[in-house]
């Protein structure tokens, strides 16, 4: 699996009315239950997912015979490349054609599927068999995968994101080794950054919010920002690690050549997901990017040496080096579902059983989503797939939190980066309290 945060946010902003339908309509089918095959009955399941390619499709059907082999009278019916908008009209229409068990690439959703009510609240499931959430899973995956208490899904799967480097340029530049802190990491943007007329010859790194996966939110995972009061208010124009974080990047524009020369060289790059890459035909030296990019580089070698590392901390906290952002996949049971002790049964085969992750994240090249699966010896990795691992399993990760919106707080955020680093919004205390201001607002409506 891999995932570009630009188009799942946009895509979450799409279906936001679709949402807020969902929340009006979940009274039409109401599910239950006792299907009978906790007595041995034969149950068929609608298992609904968004996996495409054919590795991937492999990869399910084979857990999914392996949870048959062990549940013999559970029979699994596979819906595979299933878009959030197809399973939301779904989940709202109900009745025999809505699927059972769902799996979306989409942990902004959480909060929606949670408030509408159309996912089952997995939370008695857990506490009757005896599966203590916050035991199982990193604490960032619990987190993406509930919304106010209400465990509406399971992680499955998960994506950790880090630094790629060229070592090959940085043993041109004379450093030694990876960067740990932010100064560490703009002293060695800038000696990486090779100008070439009014352009560049190679960039030490892109820190623009167009860049690939150069989000403000993948940046804020790096100072522990929060977004949320108690009270669900937003904190962006309030808590100072926000500010920090967008006048860091700004300064590290500046550093680096300015906002029109990065954007004019960032024209010139090829598609993320593919061989042109910038980070694998050298046009940057460092990239921030998830762990499904050792994979891609496998697939089409580069021509260099390279490695992955923790991406860099504030100065200030560089005690939490070894964090990273997180997200990943989640699964879960529909609120409508009249066969949800089957359905049970298979999401917790697929979320919670050590060997069904492990093959899974082997097979994908994703990172597995409980303590055990990420500790265990059949996992395949090499050391900079090991990066990622350690990024999961380092407490001070963190990720963006669920919202009854989606991810419209994190569009908020997105639109204001894209001014204040443009020059066009130059008072950040200013753009952050209206930031904040919109982004309650749009939650007051969703309520």
């Amino acid at each position: 699996m891999r995932r570009s945060t630009l188009r799942t946010l946009a895509a979450a902003t799409a279906s936001a009315m679709v949402a807020l339908l969902v929340a009006g309509c979940t009274g039409q089918s109401t599910g239950g239950g006792d299907d009978g095959s906790d007595q041995g009955k034969d149950v068929t399941i609608t298992f609904w997912h968004g996996w495409s390619q054919d590795h991937e499709v492999k990869a399910i059907e084979n857990n999914v015979a392996a949870f048959e082999k062990l549940h013999p009278n559970i029979h699994v019916k596979l819906v595979g490349n299933i878009t959030d908008d197809k399973t939301e009209q779904a989940l709202r229409a109900g009745g025999s054609d809505a699927p059972d068990v769902v799996a979306s690439f989409t942990t902004d959703q959480v909060g929606k599927f949670c408030s509408a009510n159309v996912w089952a609240d997995l939370n008695p499931l857990l506490k009757k068999d005896g599966i203590d959430p916050v035991k199982t899973f990193p604490a960032a995956m619990l987190e993406y995968s509930q919304f106010q208490g209400n465990q509406c899904s399971l992680p499955l799967l998960s994506d950790a994101y880090g630094l790629y480097y060229n070592k090959t340029a940085f043993a041109a530049a004379g450093i030694a080794a990876p960067p740990k802190t932010f100064s560490e990491f703009e002293e060695a943007a800038v000696k990486l950054t090779i100008a070439e007329g009014d352009s560049y010859k190679q960039l030490g790194f892109m820190p623009t919010y167009h860049g690939y996966e150069t989000t403000p939110m993948h940046y804020l995972g790096q100072y522990g920002a929060k977004y949320f009061d108690a009270q669900g208010k937003s904190t962006v124009a309030t808590d100072p690690k926000v500010a920090a974080m967008y006048t860091w990047q700004k300064n590290l524009i500046a550093k680096l050549g300015g906002f029109d020369k990065l954007e004019k060289y960032r024209t010139g790059f090829g598609d993320e997901f593919s061989a042109k890459n910038p980070f694998h035909t050298g046009q940057v030296a460092m990239s921030y990017d998830g762990e499904w990019r050792t994979a891609s580089i496998a697939t089409d070698p580069v021509n260099f040496d390279w490695a992955t590392a923790p991406f860099p901390v504030p100065d200030d906290q560089a005690a939490t080096y070894g964090r990273g952002y997180q997200t990943g996949t989640i699964v879960g049971i529909a609120k409508s579902s009249r066969k949800q002790t089957a359905a049970w049964q298979f999401v917790k085969y697929l979320a919670t059983d050590t060997d069904a992750l492990v093959s899974f994240a082997n097979a994908i090249h994703n990172v597995p989503s409980t303590f055990d699966a990420l500790g265990s010896p059949k996992l395949t990795t090499d050391p900079n797939f090991r990066t990622f691992i350690e990024i999961a399993k380092n407490p001070n990760s963190s990720t963006t939190p669920s919202s009854i919106n989606g991810g419209a707080y994190q569009l908020s955020l997105r639109n204001f980066g894209y001014e204040y680093e443009a020059g066009k919004q130059p008072d950040l205390r200013a753009g952050l309290a209206a930031t904040a201001k919109e982004i309650d607002e749009a939650i007051d409506q969703a309520k």
